[in-house]
């Protein structure tokens, strides 16, 4: 045993240290053949949950160029692992590693459901959509336990007031009854986020999250029920994804999408490390030639923080990955759209109940 062993079931195959902290934890091989000596575990590679008391729960965005205006997120840290996720480097603020600790160290707002109805109840407050996974994924196996999605859901529906959710996993099929009262009434859209046909490609990617039959099977039924789909295409990584773009979006439309989404990799703060410490192990043949194609996407650097640019890239790899998304959408999904979301019905319905004077 060494510390270039790979973790199984994990995306990060890494703690890296925590930019607020002075003070690093080190995994070093003389302790991990120590471990090995004496038939001891280094490592359990265990999942924790821990309640978290936040105040509020529901977000503004401001960046101009995400494609929402408020989100809220039940858990923080995700147990999909997946190793390009943006969201790692919020770990750090609530004194966790962006590597594995964003995987197994997730916490959990057990009290959204009561925040949410709080805030939705406002007077002041008027009916936008609000978006469930902003940050981190409602449906990750957490949800399967506590079930806080569900609930939130739930106070969506009574007071008659529009949500979009983004998601990876199947699970959300279980919330089917909640999801087509809501649709009823055009008050809810999904983003269901598919990278990838292929299960090798899904597994080092996204290794706890559900596989792609099951995810184009969750494309289905929502839209057979008449819950709006949108698939997002993200991100693109060249080298590894790009040339699937055609390919994943006739498959998005012949399960009945309305449309299709898609980003270019980013790597900003941590995840540059935990990304290139990941693809040199795990893909040792491409890692340089996927590392500087990243690059080349974003003005010579894995860290792209610039509005405008920093979602579909720039230079001669981002417009070929942009072009193609543009043939995409006008082979496959020219006559669909995503339909606007219902903000109508939520001022009579504040109390729980239709007002009739």
């Amino acid at each position: 045993m060494n510390s270039n062993s790979p973790i199984k079931g994990r995306g990060a195959q890494q703690n890296v240290p925590n930019r607020f902290f002075e003070l690093t934890h080190e995994m070093r091989d003389d302790f991990l053949e120590f471990c090995r000596i004496e038939g001891e575990e280094a490592d359990k590679n265990t999942t924790q949950y821990l309640e978290v008391f936040p105040k509020t729960i529901v977000n503004k965005i401001e960046s101009p160029d995400i494609g929402m205006t408020y989100s809220m997120n039940m858990y923080q840290g995700c147990e999909h692992g997946c190793i390009y996720c943006y969201a790692r480097n919020s770990h750090e603020y609530w004194g966790y590693s962006a590597g594995l600790d964003f995987e197994r160290r997730i916490l959990v707002k057990k009290q959204a459901p009561q925040l949410l109805e709080s805030f939705i109840k406002r007077k002041t407050w008027q009916a936008q959509t609000i978006v469930m996974s902003g940050n981190t994924d409602c449906y990750q196996p957490a949800e399967k336990e506590f079930e806080i999605t569900r609930k939130c859901l739930e106070v969506f529906l009574k007071y008659k007031h529009p949500v979009g959710i983004i998601t990876k996993n199947a699970l959300i099929l279980r919330d089917l009854d909640v999801l087509k009262a809501l649709a009823e009434e055009h008050l809810v859209a999904v983003n269901v986020s598919i990278t990838s046909l292929s299960e090798e490609t899904r597994r080092v990617l996204e290794p706890r999250t559900t596989t792609i039959k099951r995810r184009l099977e969750t494309v289905k039924t929502l839209s057979e029920h008449g819950i709006p789909v949108n698939v997002m295409l993200a991100p693109i990584i060249p080298s590894i994804n790009s040339h699937e773009i055609l390919p994943l979006a006739k498959t998005a439309a012949e399960h009945g999408a309305l449309s299709i989404a898609h980003t270019v990799v980013r790597l900003n703060g941590a995840i540059g490390e935990i990304f290139t410490d990941w693809i040199r192990k795990t893909m040792p043949d491409r890692a340089d030639k996927v590392l500087h194609q990243i690059e080349s996407c974003h003005g010579g650097s894995l860290n792209d923080s610039r509005f405008g640019t920093r979602i579909h890239g720039e230079g001669h790899i981002a417009r070929q990955i942009n072009d193609l998304m543009k043939l995409a959408r006008h082979k496959y999904f020219k006559d669909r759209e995503m339909p606007r979301l219902n903000t109508s019905l939520h001022e009579t319905y504040k109390d729980g109940q239709l007002k009739l004077f």
